[in-house]
This record gives C-alpha cells, sequence and structure tokens, in this order.
C-alpha cells in the first residue's frame, strides 16, 4: 500500500512538474535535450517531460515599439529631429526563438538605423506633407531584416518632425507672405469684376437715358429713408450738358476770347484798354572804385 501511495505522489509530482499552460496570445516552443521540437504548442494545456523538456513562450500579439528620435541633415540642408513608431508582430515563433537573440532589441536597433537613412534621402517638404511615402520606404527598410527573424512588419509612422526655431519663424514668413499674394489677388479680381459690371451698368445707362433718372430717384429714396435733416441731391452731368445746348450762339462765341460775334448779334462791352507799363530809366553799372581811369 506504501508502495502504491509512492507512486501515486510521484506520478501527481511527475504531471505537475510537467503540466503547462499556454495563453491564446502565446506560442510554445519546446527544446527537447537542447534542440527544438518541430511543432510548436499551440494556446491551451501542453505537457513537457520534466527535466527533458524546456519550453520558452513568445508572445505573438502587436507590439507597439516607440523609435527615439534622430537627429539628421536632409537633402536640402535643414537640420532636424524626427521620432517614429513601429508596429510589428512575431509570425513565426522559432525563428524569433533561435535565429535571434532578442528580437525587440534587434527591431528597436534597426529602426533607428533606417530612420537616420530615411532623412539623409528625404527634404524638408516630404518630411511634413509627404509621409505616406516615407512610411512605406521606412516598411521596407524594416522588412527585409524582419523577415529573416520571424517577424512580421505591420505599420511604420513618423510620429513628430522637430524644426530650429529660426527655421520656424522662416517658414511663418513664408507663409504670410503667401496669404498676403493670394489676399492681394483675391482684391484685385474683386476690383476687375465690380469694374466690369459697372462698365456694362454704365453702357446700359448710356443707351437708355432714362435709367439714370430711376436710379436717380431710387438713390433720393434710400437717403431720405434715414430721415436727415439734409439732403444731398445728385445733380446729373447730363442735364448741364442740356442747358448748355439751350444757351444762345452769340453768348458762347462772345465768352471765347479773341472770337469774332456773327452779324445781327448785339456787341457786349469792349475789353478795357490794357495800360501800358511805366519807362524805367536804364542806368549804366556801377563801376568798380579801384578800377583803372581811363586818360
Amino acid at each position: 500500500m506504501a508502495v502504491l501511495v509512492g507512486i501515486v505522489v510521484l506520478g501527481l509530482a511527475w504531471f505537475a512538474t510537467g503540466f503547462r499552460v499556454v495563453q491564446q496570445y502565446e506560442r510554445g516552443v519546446v527544446f527537447r535535450l537542447g534542440r527544438v521540437r518541430g511543432r510548436v504548442r499551440q494556446p491551451g494545456p501542453a505537457l513537457l517531460i520534466p527535466l527533458v523538456d524546456r519550453m520558452r513562450k513568445v508572445n505573438v500579439q502587436v507590439i507597439t515599439m516607440p523609435v527615439p528620435a534622430q537627429e539628421g541633415i536632409t537633402r536640402d540642408n535643414v537640420s532636424v529631429r524626427v521620432d517614429a513608431v513601429v508596429y510589428f508582430r512575431v509570425v513565426d515563433p522559432v525563428l524569433a526563438t533561435v535565429d535571434v537573440q532578442n528580437y525587440s532589441f534587434a527591431m528597436s536597433q534597426v529602426a533607428q538605423t533606417s530612420l537616420r537613412s530615411i532623412i539623409g534621402k528625404s527634404e524638408l517638404d516630404d518630411l511634413l506633407s509627404g509621409r505616406e511615402n516615407l512610411h512605406r520606404g521606412l516598411e521596407l527598410m524594416l522588412e527585409s531584416p524582419a523577415v529573416g527573424w520571424g517577424v512580421h512588419i505591420d505599420r511604420v509612422e513618423i510620429k513628430d518632425v522637430a524644426l530650429p526655431d529660426s527655421m520656424k519663424r522662416s517658414m511663418a514668413r513664408q507663409a504670410e507672405a503667401d496669404r498676403e499674394r493670394r489676399a492681394r489677388i483675391i482684391t484685385a479680381d474683386g476690383e476687375f469684376q465690380a469694374a466690369a459690371k459697372l462698365s456694362q451698368a454704365a453702357a446700359m445707362m448710356d443707351d437708355t437715358p432714362s435709367a439714370m433718372q430711376l436710379r436717380l430717384l431710387q438713390t433720393v429714396v434710400e437717403v431720405a429713408a434715414e430721415k436727415n435733416s439734409t439732403l444731398v441731391l445728385p445733380f446729373p452731368v447730363e442735364l448741364l450738358r442740356f442747358f448748355e445746348g439751350a444757351t444762345p450762339r452769340g453768348a458762347r462765341a462772345a465768352a471765347r476770347p479773341g472770337a469774332e460775334a456773327e452779324p445781327g448779334t448785339p456787341a457786349g462791352p469792349e475789353p478795357a484798354p490794357e495800360l501800358a507799363a511805366p519807362a524805367v530809366p536804364v542806368l549804366p553799372p556801377p563801376r568798380p572804385e579801384h578800377a583803372p581811369r581811363a586818360d
């Protein structure tokens, strides 16, 4: 009986020592006497041989790894500081365990090197506005070594681009100048359109004289609506021309200097005779005091 109990106790101890549980987000790589077993243990219970088998669990979740900020000089000679983030996961637990000592550290170093390389190949405008192409370029640069380590790159993104203060001020002045240029263009375009419409309106009023009178009455109504004590009434130039055309031709001819009146037209008052300028005696020029006398 004691022997049976001892066997049962040893069996339970052996079972407890070799029993493992693999989580859903993990995969188990089993080493038997230092050699990797071909089959990777899937999530669930796993039974190992005590003192013979050793299992290493590998996380297959997506790992978010921030890349430290890297300083570099762009292709157009601008000093920048760029940081990024890499999303990757393990797809082959055996390669990630056997072929590389620490795949997370290895991915971090490769990401930093690739980021510095991409900074030197790009221009400042690409880092600020054309990041999609840079993301794809970084992903391709990281994918090459990651495949041999059993790692799949899901996504690579540039988080921030830090510029020097002098460059920020220069970009602010450039943006301000561009906005001012666009504002002037818009203002000039508005004036051009307004002038074109006013020209069309003037042509229509010129063809229809009554339109000018209607516009005058409308202006009077608009001014009188404010209940002002003073009413400013515009006087059209056409009315002055009407009065000018109604005046006698003789009066207009007499008003012009040097014009002769027509026969039958009463002569106007004769112009006053011009006064002759008084004669001014001409004196000889003064002789210098020390000038030699002529004998």
